[in-house]
């Protein structure tokens, strides 16, 4: 199964490169709809992460998380031939003075966001400003596929490695002042801890707050939405340092806290942006509401 999604993102992307982009567009929104009948367990992670948002099974969010995959996809197919200006005009970012202050301080930036919008499209404005920036990626089968994505992530010069691969490279990135990109909502090498996550039991990583911690890198968060014309609109938050009175983990779990409730705000306001696409809270769903469309 997996050699065959790998031949449809080639062929995707053969496309996407070849078509107007709104010819892209349009059919990333049709395939969005008939992924959202056909596939069922996808479709079920989804509406389990939405219940716990709105408290009920939302068809109607689910579906736009759907096509919103789906043009998340055809950006990643474009990125290689995108250009600093295109993407400079289909971003409106808001706060990147508070990056900007806190990369100056020369002890690196753990930039720390979610599924949500397209934080990868919108990375690469890193790159083409002279950032350095490694983002550890969740490796998928076959290698062949893993190193296409890759290849796509990085055309511009963002660094990719493995997810599984040792801290240690992250931690000399920020000795040498440079920006790691970390996704604060998947716990991809079930390191994480349980916390309190809309109120019920979840498990996420808390690696950024922990190396930030140790290495004293300041962690800014930011999100992105997908705007009705396929541009983005960036918010970045101020730098969290992870410091203060305290044991160590009394400071990482105040730390943890504003993170958390940093994720909630943005999550809440806009559900239909949020493309994780596993199910993140594991308790029994014998009581759970039926599907609202």
């Amino acid at each position: 199964m997996g050699y065959i999604i790998y031949a449809l993102f080639r062929l995707a992307a053969w496309f996407s490169n070849r078509l107007p982009p709104w010819i892209s567009y349009r059919a990333a929104l049709l395939i969005g709809d008939i992924l959202y009948l056909v596939s069922l367990r996808v479709r079920d992670n989804l509406l389990d992460n939405i219940r716990h948002v709105t408290g009920r099974r939302d068809g109607r969010i689910v579906r736009r998380i759907f096509r919103n995959l789906a043009l998340n996809h055809v950006d990643l197919f474009m990125t290689p031939r995108l250009s600093p200006e295109v993407l400079e005009r289909r971003l409106d970012i808001e706060g990147f003075e508070r990056f900007l202050e806190a990369f100056s301080r020369g002890k690196g930036v753990i930039l720390a966001s979610i599924h949500m919008g397209c934080p990868d499209f919108v990375a690469q404005v890193l790159a083409f400003r002279g950032f350095p920036v490694t983002i550890p990626a969740e490796v998928i089968e076959p290698p062949a596929f893993f190193r296409f994505m890759t290849e796509l992530r990085a055309s511009h010069g963002l660094r990719i490695i493995p997810v599984n691969g040792p801290v240690l490279e992250l931690v000399r990135a920020l000795h040498r002042g440079e920006v790691i990109a970390l996704a604060l909502d998947r716990d991809a090498t079930e390191s994480g801890v349980e916390v309190e996550f809309f109120g019920k039991p979840a498990r996420l990583p808390d690696g950024a707050v922990r190396l930030a911690y140790r290495v004293g890198a300041p962690i800014v968060m930011a999100f992105c939405v997908r705007k009705p014309d396929n541009s983005f609109k960036v918010w970045v938050e101020p730098p969290l340092y992870v410091a203060g009175e305290g044991s160590r983990e009394e400071i990482i779990a105040r730390a943890r806290e504003k993170v958390i409730a940093t994720m909630e705000k943005y999550i809440k306001a806009y559900p239909e942006q949020w493309v994780l696409s596993v199910r993140l809270w594991r308790e029994s769903d014998e009581d759970s509401p039926g599907l609202s469309l």
